[in-house]
């Protein structure tokens, strides 16, 4: 499955729906009332940030019996990940990497 980065960027904008990953990566596999436990704002509106980031494909949803377990999904982030940030870092670890070899050179060399 290809993730729609636009999707998942539109999800991570948002500091509620950051920090409801941030509550399922502390603790995966809840339930939206567990989720709505420490969240200043109504079930509903937990139940609506939920959904922008499931069609993100950030979090999964399964049914265990009558209850709904909310889990993190990282490879979205992963994929960000390699496509936005490390080729940016490639480029600065080269630099230290060269400035580090030129540094340790030996002054007659």
């Amino acid at each position: 499955m290809t993730v729609d980065i636009d999707k998942v960027f539109k999800a991570l904008a948002d500091s509620t729906r950051r920090e409801l990953l941030d509550r399922l990566h502390a603790d995966n596999g809840q339930t939206l009332g567990t989720l709505c436990e420490k969240m200043s704002m109504t079930r509903q509106a937990v139940t609506k940030h939920l959904a922008i980031l499931e069609d993100a494909n950030l979090v999964a949803t399964v049914w265990q019996g009558r209850e709904k377990l909310h889990y993190l999904n990282p490879v979205p982030l992963h994929e960000i990940s390699v496509r936005w940030i490390a080729k940016f870092e490639r480029n600065r670890l080269d630099a230290l990497h060269q400035l580090k070899q030129q540094l340790e050179r030996k002054p007659d060399e």
